[in-house]
């Protein structure tokens, strides 16, 4: 996959994500197996309604935010009305983070709901993670999470100021691990 994310405000985040499938025996040609043939492109938005610590230092940050909320395919169907085609990573959430300062080290709790209204990749209901930051690697950041259907764990860490390494295991055997080159405009 591809994507370009810009954070225009430090509440505000627009992505625009482009995921490449390839073709499995429920979807196509035998010829075509294995191959990337399919993608899915859409928009994300992610909007901090509150700071973590705005009130009171136990408050975690408050997020609203959608992936794919518009993508419309199969005859005019939208796949958040329940369509089961396109658009499958529709969804919408609201999540809390609160992060732990423990001695030198930080522990990040993530807890969130999500939505969305496919037929055939429901993604509803509670999901969390943790987020550990050692202080000897304050760029590296090691992962678990739960999205209401699998585990996932993972890392990101960051050379140099631009470049983010990240790496995860879905389901304990899908690995998948990918470079970004961050521009920070200021």
């Amino acid at each position: 996959n591809y994507y370009l994310n810009i954070t225009i405000f430090p509440c505000l985040e627009v992505a625009y994500t482009c995921t490449l499938f390839k073709v499995t025996p429920q979807w196509g040609v035998q010829s075509q197996m294995g191959k990337f043939t399919n993608q899915d492109r859409y928009f994300s938005l992610r909007l901090r309604a509150l700071r973590e610590g705005q009130f009171s230092k136990y408050m975690p940050a408050i997020v609203l935010g959608t992936s794919d909320p518009f993508t419309e395919s199969g005859g005019g169907q939208f796949a958040t009305e329940g369509f089961s085609g396109n658009g499958f990573f529709s969804r919408f959430y609201l999540a809390l983070t609160k992060h732990i300062p423990i001695r030198r080290e930080e522990l990040a709790i993530h807890l969130s709901y999500l939505y969305n209204r496919r037929h055939d990749y429901h993604l509803n209901g509670i999901a969390g993670g943790i987020t550990y930051s050692p202080s000897m690697l304050s760029d590296l950041k090691l992962i678990a999470e739960y999205d209401s259907h699998d585990i996932l764990i993972g890392m990101n860490y960051l050379f140099i100021h631009h470049l983010l390494v990240q790496a995860m295991m879905q389901k304990g055997k899908y690995f998948s691990c990918g470079l970004t080159y961050l521009i920070h405009l200021k």
